[in-house]
């Protein structure tokens, strides 16, 4: 039996995992389109993984929200699209954000009532209600967000903790009021989110995927001496410093090591 967008949470293959809002997050049990033996035996081993696809559907009512672009699948009701960009001035400061921080340069919003879903993932997909928070989040993760969310490029407050970071030099950071969706790459029941109050957070790698942006980070020597830093075989740490939170992926770490050639 088919199901009609209106009753695809009643699919008797369709688990929502998570709904905040006009937010759900929907997941196949299993992939029912294999024709082949190979498929079959991909869509076996990724079933018995707990690799399964995964969907988010927004549901509009006289609203607006902001997508990554190229995120959108297929949407029903009365919804139009805009680029988000307020003139040529907005288009530029668009690019020359897209080009520091790389992400896209084109934003769309999307208005008005009925229901969009977006292109299907592998990945886990994160609902976050921000509240009067403003938050840093690592490339590549935006998916979509609340209109009411100013989303706008957050810049390293010195060049030595870009240069020896890993984080880059320049992220995307929300800010304001409303749901953002994410596309990590770990469930958010493995991510170990640290709450700093006037306190020191000294990470030894590049697994950080969100931070308050009032937290300070720099990178530093993991001991005060060089002949300590030595003997600790950590060397260089990132530290986040202040007030705030830091969600952190630390199995991603290790398990991206596995698969990392010897070497490199």
């Amino acid at each position: 039996m088919a199901f009609t967008i209106n009753n695809l949470k009643d699919n008797s293959n369709v688990v929502i995992r998570e709904q905040l809002g006009g937010f759900s997050v929907i997941e196949y049990k299993e992939d029912l389109s294999s024709t082949n033996m190979m498929e079959a035996q991909a869509n076996y081993f990724m079933s018995k993984s707990n690799m399964r696809n995964k969907q988010l559907m927004i549901e509009l009512n006289n609203s607006e929200v902001m997508l990554s672009a190229g995120a959108m699948q297929y949407m029903v009701g009365n919804i139009e699209m805009t680029s988000g960009v307020k003139g040529v001035g907005g288009l530029m400061r668009n690019i020359v954000s897209s080009a520091v921080s790389g992400t896209s340069a084109i934003k769309p919003l999307y208005k008005g009532t009925g229901t969009i879903l977006l292109e299907t993932t592998y990945k886990y997909l994160w609902l976050i209600d921000v509240d009067n928070d403003h938050i840093v989040i690592d490339d590549g993760m935006f998916l979509a967000c609340e209109s009411s969310l100013e989303v706008s490029v957050a810049a390293r407050k010195s060049l030595s903790s870009a240069a020896l970071g890993g984080e880059g030099l320049f992220n995307l950071s929300a800010r304001g009021k409303g749901i953002l969706a994410l596309e990590a790459p770990i469930p958010s029941e493995e991510a170990v989110v640290v709450e700093l109050q006037n306190d020191v957070l000294k990470v030894d790698g590049n697994f950080a995927l969100m931070w308050s942006n009032s937290l300070d980070f720099t990178v530093e020597k993991s001991g005060k001496t060089k002949m300590g830093s030595a003997a600790s075989g950590e060397g260089l740490v990132n530290v986040y410093r202040g007030t705030g939170m830091v969600w952190l992926a630390p199995l991603m770490q290790y398990r991206n090591s596995l698969f990392t050639p010897a070497g490199q």
